[in-house]
């Protein structure tokens, strides 16, 4: 497996956004398709590949304070509780690090709280709903 940086507007970022709209948006009866995504050109766009095909993908959206926001984390079916999830994850953490971040926020899924707790992100505030669906506010502080 290859955990990668993928260039936004490559052929593997439309990979990106096909695994996104497959396993995070068709479920929720919503789809990227008409969406503006050109603003993801400033996210580190960060992905695992098997064999050329994508497994799994998440976004790293620069926040204010050296803070990056994890966003849009999509793991394929077929890979899900494989431990890709939490290889992608700890690729990101360390290229927060890299990139001299402070640490990383994210709105998790009510369903991968425990996901999240696991890999030491600490829960922050109530549940709130967002595209329908609960969520809470994860942090994860590398200073």
């Amino acid at each position: 497996m290859q955990l990668l940086q993928v260039p936004y507007n490559s052929p593997a970022y439309q990979q990106v956004i096909d695994l996104r709209e497959e396993v995070l948006r068709k479920p929720l009866g919503i789809s990227l398709k008409g969406e503006d995504l050109s603003k993801e050109a400033n996210d580190a766009i960060l992905a695992a590949f098997e064999e050329d095909e994508i497994r799994a993908c998440l976004l790293l959206t620069p926040l204010e304070n050296g803070w990056y926001k994890l966003r849009q984390m999509a793991v394929s079916a077929g890979q899900q509780k494989s431990g890709i999830g939490r290889r992608l994850v700890g690729f990101a953490e360390e290229w927060v690090r890299q990139h001299q971040g402070k640490g990383i926020r994210l709105h998790s899924r009510y369903v991968a709280i425990g996901f999240y707790e696991k890999l030491g992100y600490q829960k922050e505030g109530s549940m709130f709903l967002e595209v329908g669906i609960p969520h809470v506010l994860m942090t994860k502080s590398f200073s």
